[in-house]
């Protein structure tokens, strides 16, 4: 019975140590100057891309969980504030057929009917068995898988993704050097705006958005594109 009793004990004090450390700081991260951009109760300090409301995003179980009922324009939320160089981490799980990202430098504008318009985007899918709208198989490419700089740079072979189970990302982005990471291993990295990203810009696909990655400061984006997605543990260090 001991033996029970100290068994269950120790399951609560981990259940308790591992819940508390969900949407919080530790005293290190306040120390080295981490901000929390989620507090796992409300969605204060973020809005929807050119709005001044939010909607179609709610807490659940200290979760900011985009509801799918954005697509390619509409659902997006940004950051109330701006930021410029920084580390950026986050958590995150998708739902059935998941599509979103995270985006930065994002410019909010009357001009712009899109997040992606003005914003690099780290991607978050459902790569081996990505569906249309109508439930059909849909052949994605290398540069829109997860982790990828969307149609920019594709991540590396050290990519792995835990499907319908959390995965944890990194954004370090200052103009010296770019790098995504996924899983505690670094998938991606590029030099903004140098003469090689300069070339995958103009390659085409941006050809319709004119001001694509040129800004230098600007706004992060959780993007709702049609599918259910889960964010903890948001938090940012300015550099």
């Amino acid at each position: 019975m001991k033996t029970i009793n100290l068994f269950v004990t120790v399951l609560l004090l981990i259940l308790v140590t591992s819940c508390s450390t969900d949407n919080k700081l530790t005293s290190k991260e306040k120390k080295d100057g981490w901000v929390l951009l989620f507090d796992g109760q409300t969605t204060d300090g973020w809005k929807n891309f050119n709005e001044d409301k939010i909607s179609g995003w709610q807490v659940e179980e200290g979760c900011l969980v985009g509801q799918g009922l954005g697509g390619d324009i509409g659902g997006d939320i940004v950051s109330v504030r701006e930021y410029d160089n920084f580390i950026l981490k986050w958590e995150w799980k998708l739902g059935p057929n998941g599509n979103s990202g995270v985006m930065y430098h994002v410019v909010e504008d009357a001009k712009y009917k899109a997040a992606y318009e003005t914003g690099p985007e780290y991607q978050m899918i459902e790569d081996d068995d990505f569906r249309d709208e109508n439930g059909d198989p849909y052949p994605i490419e290398d540069w829109q898988k997860t982790a990828a700089d969307y149609a920019m740079y594709v991540a590396n072979d050290q990519k792995q993704v835990n499907l319908r189970d959390w995965n944890s990302s990194k954004i370090v982005f200052t103009p010296e050097k770019a790098e995504y990471w996924l899983n505690g291993k670094k998938v991606v990295e590029f030099v903004p705006w140098s003469d090689d990203w300069n070339e995958r810009r103009n390659s085409g696909k941006w050809d319709a958005y004119p001001d694509y990655g040129f800004a230098k400061t600007g706004k992060l984006c959780l993007q709702d594109h049609g599918s259910k997605i889960w964010f903890r543990n948001i938090k940012i260090k300015e550099l």
